[in-house]
């Protein structure tokens, strides 16, 4: 029973959502406890597909990754890859090789399950051969279906947020619009079509963007100043009919 609860206190700690994190402090966290929980784990580390179409790496790796090898396998086929022994394995040469001159003996490479299928991969590094048995094994599946949970609910809630602001943002900007439109409606007696026109045009001709000369108009007005901006764009006196 106390190997479930700490098993229950790990996963619960490395998909704890902070606001505020970006997906590579996650992450980062993430392997951080990673590497301190799993038997026979010296380093580990997150492969990440960019949105420009590379990778990045989130963690301690000896080895240059991206050569052929068990971590390009298990992005591109989204399938676990093992090196129990690169001493012994002839399939990734320069890989192991690599991994050998920098003392390293084996590592295991799982998948991430996120949204977008061969997004991430999670690999696990060993000194000594034969590390990564069966209840390891087990025990990182687990690790990483967390890890797409991190993944996803990080990117999730930053574009949560961005939607939000957004929201707001255009809000605000119609609210404003609104102001403006109602400051020249009682200064020239335009309805709110009109009043809509006569902003767009002094926008286009002052080439500056229809919220940036509705926000003018309305901090002048609050600054007794509306009079200068309104001749500033040209709408001191009403277009005539």
């Amino acid at each position: 029973m106390t190997g479930v609860l700490s098993l229950a206190q790990e996963l619960a700690e490395v998909t704890r959502l902070v606001a505020g994190d970006d997906v590579s402090s996650a992450l980062g966290r993430f392997v951080a406890r990673a590497t301190d929980t799993v038997p026979g784990c010296a380093h580990a580390s997150i492969t990440v597909r960019t949105h420009r179409g590379d990778f990045e790496t989130v963690g301690e790796h000896p080895v240059n990754l991206l050569v052929p090898g068990p971590v390009t396998e298990a992005l591109i086929h989204h399938e676990p890859r093992r090196l129990d022994d690169a001493a012994a394995d002839e399939r990734w040469p320069t890989f192991s090789t690599q991994l050998l001159l920098a003392g390293w003996c084996g590592c295991l490479v799982l998948p991430i399950p996120t949204s977008e299928r061969g997004q991430a991969v999670f690999t696990l590094f060993s000194r000594e051969p034969d590390q990564f048995d069966a209840l390891s094994y087990d025990f990182v599946m687990l690790l990483a279906l967390n890890a797409g949970v991190v993944f996803d609910n990080v990117s999730l809630y930053h574009h949560s947020t961005g939607l939000v602001e957004q929201l707001r943002t255009a809000l605000t900007t119609r609210a404003t619009i609104g102001q403006a439109q109602g400051l020249l409606m009682q200064r020239f007696g335009f309805d709110a079509d009109t009043a809509f026109e006569t902003l767009t045009r002094a926008s286009q001709n002052s080439n500056r963007k229809l919220r940036d000369v509705a926000a003018a108009m309305v901090t002048a007005h609050e600054n007794r100043a509306l009079q200068a901006t309104l001749q500033e764009f040209q709408l001191s006196t009403p277009d005539p009919v």
